[in-house]
């Protein structure tokens, strides 16, 4: 059977945009999913969207809030809105659910899809890539053609041809073979490419189709839910202009 991936991160405790989005990938025929990690941080749902994702069964890698969260890591040097929700977050989850986000691999592979959360070339040092020279770093350690990563929350693709890499704004494509691809899926839970609509990628395997998904959830409610839990307001904010 031919498969067809939904591919999402960054969901950040956002449990309306988790269900709005796997509702929309149950009406678009997704089988299989990938997700390149941030399950927790910055919204108000950690233990509910731990649970879907991990009741989902698929390959998740470790994003940098999951290591904060599960590390105990001193944030000192953390920004302040996000170390104050790694803090809360680190109190909301049980034993189980700390020790199944310590477990999350940095990498993976899955039918031959790549999966990082930040870059191949230091997977654990969570670098951000905006340029062809960051971009061109860590095609030097992607071995398959293609990649799936988060992080930056700004849904991108990066080509690379022999000679040169190249940058795409985010649109439907079919993957040309002898290719490298190394795409940015943008964010469920807290987009920042100033479109507030949840956003993930469809990969149809058997067509070499990406489709980019952008879809309606109900903001409000994931603020109220911010609100309620005292936790910055800045953070309910960001939610509805996507930044």
């Amino acid at each position: 059977m031919a498969k067809v991936f939904a591919v999402f991160g960054d969901i950040h405790s956002n449990l309306e945009a988790l269900e709005a989005v796997l509702d929309d990938c149950r009406k678009e025929g997704v089988t299989d999913f990938l997700c390149t990690g941030d399950v927790v941080g910055y919204n108000a749902c950690p233990r509910e969207c731990l649970k879907i994702v991990r009741d989902l069964g698929c390959p998740v890698v470790m994003g940098n809030h999951d290591h904060y969260v599960s590390s105990c890591r001193n944030l000192a040097d953390f920004n302040p809105h996000a170390a104050a929700v790694i803090e809360w977050t680190r109190g909301q989850l049980i034993d189980c659910e700390i020790s199944y986000l310590s477990s999350l691999p940095f990498t993976a592979t899955s039918a031959g899809i790549s999966l990082v959360h930040a870059t191949m070339d230091g997977p654990q040092e969570f670098g951000y890539v905006f340029d062809h020279l960051q971009a061109e770093a860590h095609f030097s350690h992607q071995i398959t053609p293609l990649c799936f990563h988060g992080h930056t929350h700004c849904p991108m693709i990066y080509e690379k041809q022999i000679g040169a890499v190249y940058r795409i704004d985010a649109q439907d494509f079919k993957l040309p073979m002898g290719r490298k691809y190394f795409i940015n899926v943008g964010s469920v839970g807290q987009p920042r490419d100033g479109d507030p609509r949840a956003a993930y990628v469809i990969y149809d395997q058997a067509n070499r189709l990406v489709k980019f998904r952008r879809i309606e959830y109900d903001i409000q409610a994931a603020q109220e839910r911010i609100r309620l839990a005292n936790l910055p307001e800045r953070l309910a904010e960001r939610l509805a202009v996507g930044q």
